[in-house]
This record gives structure tokens, C-alpha cells and sequence, in this order.
């Protein structure tokens, strides 16, 4: 056993955040501590940390355990370099190598006066060596630069002062000091939120090598999946440990709720059977001792309690937006550059209707960039910008959480923008952003950064674009927000392009993924899974996305054009195949809607495999049927002007 806690209790002023908590911490474990925002999961991991206190019970450490707490308050004031900042993880290797040299010279000292080393000596200079030597002393500037190249820092990035980096940037530097120092428990608290996706892939190996135990709080479900061996869920008034993978804990937990609603059920008739004698033979003398006896078993019974699990079976609906044309977005020659930065030159990108489309790659490798443009909320110094008929684009970026007046409610904040048909539905609207009851009268001011994020996206959703550019949307949320967001998504009729550094979100909604460095655009089919298998084969299955190059000329691009016209099949080959997808689009709309209404069947929606299985199919489908269709309307439109 590494850690135990017994009996914690931990109040604020009034208020109990969590009561009589219990849990054994064991080598090895990975224990995944989950609930809503707000529920004191970062309280808890201060408290193991010893950097906050507790009212009762008691936490109980193996001797000698080094516990390292992922810091969210970091100070951005200071001036060393990010090297600097890492190195300084390892002061206990300065002692032991500043005792090693002392020897050192003391045994030169006696070699050079013809003396022999003194036993002792020997004996503490071995021992210091061996621990030198065990903590990775030797190798100790290896470490500290494949960490931070792993993290995203390149040569110039280690040596700026810290002050020069944001938030983000900074939190990555204080995971590498973790890593780094390798302590027995890791408690990491949200520690994916600020890495790219390359980051992400690095930090997953890293973590399944290391060989200490660690509680992860984290809203990414894909670092969840792979990383979770155990499931520690605090809510309100309850604490319950699965001894489960995350996805099995998923069905272990509808299975308990279940069972719970089952006793729950059993015990109130009983008990209503009990109030119905009672009731019946109080006034009746020759039944009093018997009704007596009721009221005093009425009295000891434990109640069942069933705390309803509301925000899971919360389910926001996008109304459709009204349908674009064909070409949502096309850009041509663009030029961006920051003083002498040059991000692109010459790229040309289109997004058609229907897709869904995710940008990866590294971060400053100009994704964000890229992004603001498609949305017009960032100018560029050449190219062109055409947005195809009838499409209206909706934005969502981080900075959206500072522009909510604070001094407004949240329903007022969304009544702000509500037209009048939108009333009757604005209760029921924030209800699927997790914001029920008297929650809607609480001032934006006093909101969290995740109830923040919330009531953003619900803003720019209350009436939805047909073109929707969604800049890091599950930044803040809890898990249960990202699977309400994702479902809606899912089931949105428009167009969508979005940066995530959430792997599951990306894999439900992607149909195509951009890989954004060195100024080109390389095009991957499918989802992330798809595109980082094909990406790290470089298999050279990526194409270039519309012809995208740093260099590329208008000419080049004009031949590309002509290529592809060149390419399309004869005249009567056109009509076998719009005679055959006209066969194939009602046969994937078929399944589509009979998947759908599997859904509605009671028995497979207790299935949670089942249900993702059906939900995995119904996006493959839809992927399909779009695509079906814009290969009719391709050679439809060919054979028209043939005609």
C-alpha cells in the first residue's frame, strides 16, 4: 500500500464537499478520480499533496513515499530559462554530485600524498556513487532534454526565460519537472489540457512506462481508456470505487444504478405495505402492539437513496441549419506572416458540405492561424477568401469566455442574443449545457472557467450556422459536457471545422483529417486513429489538401485543375456508376435509419457497448451517405454539361 484515506471529511463554511471518503492507493495502480466540475477533485489531490487540509479522518502514506501534485498556480514572472526551470527538479542531485567531487579530491589528496584511502571513505564514496549513479545522475541532461523535446520545447524554446511563455506552455514545463523527478504516486490533474496531439502521443508512452502509481483527473476519454485500471467517481454525497477499466466502469455503473433503482423500488412498496397497516389499525386497540412494532421497524430502516445521474441522460439537439452549397469554403494563394514569421505562403484549402474536418499538427505550426482565417475573424496578406452560397459561419474560440458580461444571469446572458420564437425553449437549452433549476439565476461572474465554456457554446448554439469553426471546444469541460457536446455534433446536419486535442472527440466526429506543418496541408482521410496510423507509417497515402505547397504557383494550381478534369471516366462509365450509387444512397439511408431505431429499443440501450457499437456505425454511415451524394452530384453535373 502506498496511500490510504479513511474517513475524510473535508467542509467549506457550511457546506460538505465530500464525507467518509475511503480509498487504497497500491503500486502500479492508475487510479482515474472522476465527476462534474466543481465536485472537489482538485480539493482531494491537494489533500493527498499536503498542500491542503481536512476536517476528519485521516491519510495514511507509505514510509518514505514521494508524492508529486501537477501545480495549476504556476508564476509567470520569472526570468530563467525553461532549462533551468526542469533542472531545478533534481536539487538532490546536486547535493549527492557536489559530495562526490568533495571525495573526489579527497582521495586524489591522498593518492598524491602516498596514503592509503581510508576504509570509510571508500565505503561513503561507493555509496554515494551507487545512489548518484541509481538516480539517473549520469544521464541526467539526457533526461532533461528527451522530456522537454517530447513535451513540444525545441533548442530555442529550453533556453527563453519562462516569463516569456503563456499559461499552457507553462504547465507543460511543470509536468516535465514531474517527470523528471519520477516520484512514487503522480497526481495529475488535468495534465492533457494543454498539449497538442503529438504531445499527447509522447506523454501516453511515457506515462505506460512509468513505474510508480498516479490519480489522474483528466475530461480526455482516449488517455482515460489506455491509462485507467481502477475508477475512483466523487459526486455529491457519495464516493464509489470501481475496481475497472473506464470503459468497463461505464457499464459497471449503469448495471449499480440499476440494481440500486431495484432495491430502491422493492424497499418503497414494503415500506408503503407497512404506512397502509399502520394507518388502517392505529385507532384499533386490539392491534396496537403489532402497529407499535411497524412504526419502530419504520424507524430503523437504512432508506435506499438513488442519486439521479441526470446529466448523462441530458441530450442537446442542434436544430438543422438551413443548407449551403456545395463548396462551403475554398481559399487560394494564401499568404500569412508574423513580421518575420512566415507561416504560409501559397496555400490553397476547401472544405465542402457536410464534412468534417480536424486540424493536427504541433503547436505554432499555424493551426490556430489557419482556422481564424476559414472563420474571417483573421486577415492574411494574400490569397483569396470565398465562402460558398448560403453559408453562414458560427465561431467558437477560448476568448469568447472573456467577452459574457458578468454581471447578467445565465439565463440573461442568453436571452441577450434570443430572438422571440427562442424563449420557450431557453430553460431547456442551458439544460443540455448542464445548467438546471436555480442554476440559471447565478451571476456569469461567479462561474468556473468550464461553466464558462458551457455557456459560450450554448450561446453560439441556440442558433446554429451551417458552418460551424470550433477552436478547442471541450477546453474546460468535464466528461460529461464533451459526450453531450459530442452527441450533438454528431447528429449536426452543417459543416464543421475544428482543433481538439480530445482524441475521442476528434474520432466521433472527424471524416477527414489536415496535418498543419513546415507551411503545407497534407489531407487524411477518416478519423484520427486513420490518420495517425497513416501518418506514422508515412505511407504516402496523405494527398495535399486542394494542391497545398509552400511554393505552390498560381499556374501549378491551375494544372492541377486541369489534371483532375482530366481524370474523370468516359461518358457511359459516369452512368453505371450514377446508376449504381443511386442504388447504394437508399441502401445506406435504410440502415441508417434502422440503426436509429435500434436505439429506441430499451433492452439495447441498457447495452452501453451496444449502443457505441450502433452510435460508431451511424457516423460511418452518414460519412457514407454524404459522400454518395457528392459523387452523384459530381457526375450528374458532368454528364448535364455533356449533354
Amino acid at each position: 500500500m502506498l496511500l490510504q484515506l479513511d474517513g475524510i471529511t473535508k467542509r467549506f463554511g457550511g457546506r460538505t464537499l465530500f464525507e467518509d471518503l475511503a480509498l487504497v492507493v497500491r503500486p502500479g495502480d492508475r487510479v482515474g478520480l472522476l465527476g462534474p466540475n466543481g465536485v472537489g477533485k482538485t480539493t482531494l489531490l491537494r489533500m493527498i499533496a499536503e498542500n491542503d487540509g481536512w476536517d476528519d479522518g485521516q491519510i495514511h502514506r507509505a514510509k518514505g513515499i514521494r508524492v508529486g501534485l501537477l501545480r495549476q498556480e504556476i508564476d509567470p514572472g520569472r526570468e530563467h530559462s525553461v532549462h533551468a526551470e526542469v533542472a531545478s527538479s533534481l536539487t538532490e542531485l546536486d547535493a549527492l554530485e557536489a559530495e562526490l567531487r568533495e571525495l573526489e579530491g579527497l582521495m586524489a589528496q591522498h593518492g598524491e600524498a602516498g596514503r592509503e584511502i581510508p576504509a570509510d571513505e571508500a565505503e561513503r564514496y561507493d555509496r554515494c556513487h551507487s545512489a548518484f549513479e541509481f538516480a539517473g545522475g549520469f544521464e541526467r541532461e539526457a533526461r532533461v532534454d528527451r522530456i522537454l523535446d517530447g513535451l513540444g520545447f525545441d533548442e530555442a524554446r529550453r533556453a527563453a526565460p519562462l516569463s516569456t511563455f503563456s499559461g499552457g506552455w507553462l504547465m507543460r514545463v511543470e509536468l516535465a519537472k514531474l517527470l523528471l523527478v519520477a516520484p512514487d504516486l503522480l497526481l495529475l490533474d488535468e495534465p492533457t489540457n494543454h498539449l497538442d496531439l503529438p504531445s499527447l502521443e509522447w506523454f501516453d508512452e511515457t506515462l505506460t512506462k512509468y513505474r510508480g502509481a498516479a490519480i489522474l483527473v483528466s475530461h480526455d476519454r482516449t488517455f482515460l481508456r489506455r491509462h485507467v485500471t481502477r475508477v475512483a467517481e466523487l459526486g455529491p454525497r457519495r464516493f464509489d470505487v470501481y475496481e475497472a477499466t473506464y470503459d468497463k466502469y461505464l457499464d459497471q455503473k449503469v448495471a449499480r444504478q440499476d440494481q440500486l433503482l431495484s432495491r430502491k423500488r422493492s424497499q418503497d412498496r414494503e415500506i408503503a405495505q407497512t404506512e397502509r397497516f399502520i394507518q388502517r389499525f392505529r385507532a384499533k386497540s386490539t392491534k396496537a402492539r403489532q402497529v407499535q412494532s411497524r412504526i419502530r421497524a419504520l424507524d430503523k430502516i437504512e432508506r435506499v437513496e438513488v442519486v439521479e445521474d441526470r446529466a448523462r441522460k441530458m441530450r442537446l439537439r442542434i436544430p438543422a441549419p438551413i443548407r449551403s452549397g456545395e463548396s462551403v469554403l475554398r481559399l487560394d494563394g494564401i499568404e500569412k506572416s508574423y513580421g518575420e514569421n512566415v507561416v504560409y505562403r501559397g496555400i490553397d484549402f476547401e472544405i465542402r458540405r457536410g464534412e468534417r474536418v480536424a486540424l493536427a499538427g504541433p503547436n505554432g505550426a499555424g493551426k490556430s492561424t489557419l482556422l481564424r482565417i476559414a472563420a474571417g475573424e483573421l486577415g492574411f496578406d494574400a490569397g483569396a477568401r470565398k465562402l460558398g452560397h448560403k453559408v453562414e459561419v458560427g465561431f467558437f474560440a477560448q476568448h469568447q469566455l472573456e467577452v459574457l458580461d458578468t454581471s447578467r444571469t445565465i439565463l440573461a446572458e442568453l436571452e441577450s442574443i434570443a430572438q422571440i420564437d427562442d424563449y420557450p425553449r431557453l430553460r431547456s437549452h442551458l439544460g443540455a449545457f448542464l445548467f438546471s433549476g436555480d442554476d440559471v439565476d447565478k451571476k456569469v461572474g461567479v462561474l468556473s472557467g468550464g461553466e464558462k465554456a458551457r455557456l459560450a457554446l450554448a450561446k453560439m448554439l441556440l442558433r446554429p450556422s451551417n458552418f460551424l469553426v470550433l477552436d478547442e471546444p471541450t477546453n474546460h469541460l468535464d466528461v460529461v459536457a464533451c459526450e453531450v457536446l459530442e452527441t450533438a455534433l454528431r447528429e449536426y446536419a452543417g459543416t464543421l471545422l475544428l482543433i481538439s486535442h480530445d482524441r475521442s472527440f476528434i474520432n466521433a466526429l472527424a471524416t477527414r483529417v489536415v496535418d498543419v506543418r513546415g507551411g503545407t496541408l497534407r489531407d487524411y482521410p477518416g478519423n484520427y486513429d486513420a490518420y495517425l496510423r497513416k501518418f506514422q507509417a508515412g505511407d504516402g497515402t496523405a494527398e495535399p489538401a486542394v494542391a497545398s505547397t509552400v511554393a505552390a504557383s498560381k499556374q501549378d494550381r491551375m494544372a492541377a485543375r486541369e489534371r483532375s478534369k482530366a481524370g474523370v471516366r468516359t461518358q457511359s462509365k459516369a452512368r453505371k456508376k450514377l446508376s449504381k450509387l443511386e442504388e447504394t444512397i437508399p441502401r445506406l439511408e435504410g440502415e441508417l435509419e434502422s440503426a436509429t431505431h435500434r436505439l429506441g429499443d430499451p433492452e439495447v440501450y441498457r447495452d452501453g457497448e451496444a449502443v457505441r457499437q450502433i452510435e460508431t456505425d451511424r457516423t460511418r454511415l452518414r460519412a457514407e451517405i454524404d459522400a454518395a451524394y457528392r459523387e452523384w452530384e459530381v457526375l450528374a453535373a458532368e454528364l448535364e454539361s455533356n449533354d
